[in-house]
């Protein structure tokens, strides 16, 4: 029930130290603030590297060709190694209980794209259609690459999203007209965006890809390949299968088994675990600090009631000598001790909460380190919740103190 009475008191007490209640205040706020406001930066640092990853598959191993720095079996050292189309084959039929994907990989030089005059340089490159497993492709509009493209050595094109705004018009259907490359003509039959952000998505949608086989033609290197991705089957793990991987490239391609140049590989798996663990340390950091700060605001707040109850003895003395029970003293000064911690922690989410907003539709996607701040408004109403309670349990001290006054004695007290 709403004891009128007591919030009234309860108000003139805070009024009457006005400085001592704003700093004691101060603390809670602070606490709650730099919590939320951690965390939800925090989160904006994560979303901003993870977005690096993008959609692609992070179970991923890729492998490449290097020169070889130790001579074997009668080769010298510096030979170039050369991938071939067999040796993603080889690694199908060895790994096929473990690897799920390969997709190998050609990058095509070509003079400047160009197409009714209009003339734009870009990246091209051979693929198979496993990429789209892996690689953080969208298709926007039509097709992949297909098995029949390679099998035929299609001249076919599925261009990057920022290809198609620079070489058609906005009401211009790609999808059918054909293209310049290397003194060919080649037919649009799909067109794609980048699933990853900044300048990497940039760099990603100005890329057109045509069949791996066709590559090849183009290069004058049929059946060879630059390098490859391959990933796992959900139940493995890359590092149990990568050595497997390089040692038998090394054993097709004559390479010394402890030269750590012939045969170049990256396990994209490992780096993605590092960073969550990194983050998982961020976190809790951020938790340590948060709960330090919250636990230093609480504190200040029971040293203010300790100091309250000090200064109200003789009043209570006089409450109890006309008939208050300790549980109404005891309501009191735990209601004071709550409200402040309340309003003060209250306040201090609806602040951080706010400049976290701001914040995100500022940064908006932002870039590879920094994206989409937000804070999970559970973490934020179950902090305050915390705080509640904490200043409930804080206010119990001097509040108990309170209940023993004796009377007589504070009576007496000058």
């Amino acid at each position: 029930m709403f004891d009128y009475d007591k919030w009234q008191e309860i108000f003139m007490s805070i009024r009457k130290h006005k400085l001592r209640t704003g700093l004691t205040a101060l603390g809670v706020f602070w606490g709650i603030f730099m919590l939320v406001f951690l965390m939800g930066s925090g989160k904006g640092m994560e979303n901003g590297v993870f977005s690096n990853f993008g959609d692609r598959a992070t179970n991923a191993l890729y492998v490449w060709a290097m020169n070889t720095r130790l001579p074997y079996a009668g080769l010298q050292a510096g030979r170039r190694v050369v991938l071939q189309e067999k040796d993603v084959e080889a690694i199908r039929i060895n790994f096929k209980d473990e690897i799920r994907y390969v997709a190998p990989r050609m990058w095509v030089p070509s003079p400047p794209i160009t197409r009714n005059g209009m003339t734009q340089d870009f990246d091209v490159r051979g693929e198979g259609p496993d990429l789209l497993h892996i690689e953080p492709i969208k298709l926007a509009e039509g097709r992949f690459i297909n098995k029949i493209d390679l099998e035929k050595r299609r001249k076919v094109l599925v261009i990057g999203k920022r290809v198609r705004e620079l070489l058609f018009e906005e009401d211009e259907d790609p999808i059918g007209e054909y293209l310049t490359v290397a003194g060919g003509e080649y037919l649009i039959v799909g067109i794609f965006e980048s699933g990853r952000t900044g300048e990497d998505s940039s760099e990603d949608e100005q890329t057109l890809i045509m069949p791996l086989t066709t590559a090849q033609l183009i290069r004058n290197q049929v059946g060879v390949i630059d390098w490859f991705v391959c990933t796992m089957h959900d139940d493995v793990k890359v590092s149990t299968v990568e050595e497997k991987v390089v040692t038998l490239l090394k054993e097709r391609h004559k390479v010394h088994p402890d030269d750590e140049e012939g045969i170049g590989n990256f396990n994209l798996e490992k780096e993605f675990e590092e960073v969550s663990g990194l983050f998982f340390g961020i976190r809790m950091i951020i938790w340590v600090v948060g709960i330090g700060s919250l636990l230093a605001g609480v504190i200040g707040v029971g040293n203010i009631m300790l100091i309250v109850v000090k200064e109200r003895t003789k009043e209570i003395g006089i409450r109890k000598s006309m008939g208050a029970t300790p549980g109404s003293i005891i309501s009191m000064v735990l209601l004071e001790s709550v409200f402040i911690t309340t309003l003060a922690g209250y306040i201090g989410l609806l602040v951080s909460t706010g400049l976290i907003f701001i914040l995100n539709q500022a940064v908006g996607e932002g870039g590879d380190f920094f994206a989409n701040p937000e804070i999970d408004l559970s973490v934020g109403l179950g902090a305050l919740i915390i705080l509640v309670i904490s200043g409930a349990l804080t206010g119990l001290l001097p509040a108990m103190q309170a209940a023993r006054v004796n009377p007589v004695v504070a009576l007496k007290d000058e």
